[in-house]
């Protein structure tokens, strides 16, 4: 995340509480995309570098996000524009997206091997971080050629290297300690 996650970090925390309240994850989720997305587009962020006053600047992001975002996700954008702090609508979006998967008690867990993951090997997996991490967990699996052997498993910061590679290493340190 970049710098600007000290200063998204309250907004997200805000539309994440309104959200749960008003019983709207995915309506804030889907809004708060777009939203980022078009604090991302060249040209929006060249007007947020620009100077102009807040309320046009909240105006016409208003104008741009359209039916994407509703009266609660304007007033954030007001907000947000009146702090000068539109810039940091991604980290909001980002910080929001944690916030959503850690209140449904899920974990997403990338799985890198070097060849494709049959079923059975895709639910072992699950069933593993499932139990090791208490949440339920999404899969998301890739294959990198380049691995010899194994999978490598990624949660978070935890990283789990079930590679042969990794495990050459492994052997490696301990004859050499």
């Amino acid at each position: 995340m970049s710098e600007l996650t000290t200063v998204a970090r309250p907004y997200a925390k805000a539309a994440f509480d309104f959200a749960v309240e008003q019983k709207a994850l995915d309506k804030w989720s889907t809004m708060l995309s777009f939203a980022a997305e078009v604090a991302k587009n060249e040209t929006v962020a060249t007007l947020l570098a620009s100077g102009e006053a807040p309320e046009r600047i909240a105006d016409l992001f208003i104008q741009v996000c359209g039916d994407e975002c509703d009266e609660h996700g304007q007033n954030l954008i007001k907000v947000m524009a009146e702090n000068g702090r539109l810039a940091a609508l991604p980290d909001v979006q980002d910080i929001y997206a944690e916030l959503v998967t850690e209140h449904q008690k899920q974990a997403d867990v990338y799985v890198t091997s070097a060849n494709e993951l049959t079923d059975a090997q895709k639910k072992q997996v699950t069933e593993a971080m499932t139990k090791r991490l208490a949440r339920e967990v999404r899969l998301h699996c890739t294959v990198d050629t380049e691995l010899v052997g194994g999978m490598i498993i990624k949660v978070d910061d935890l990283v789990i290297d079930n590679t042969v590679r990794g495990k050459l290493e492994r052997l490696a340190e301990a004859l050499q300690s």
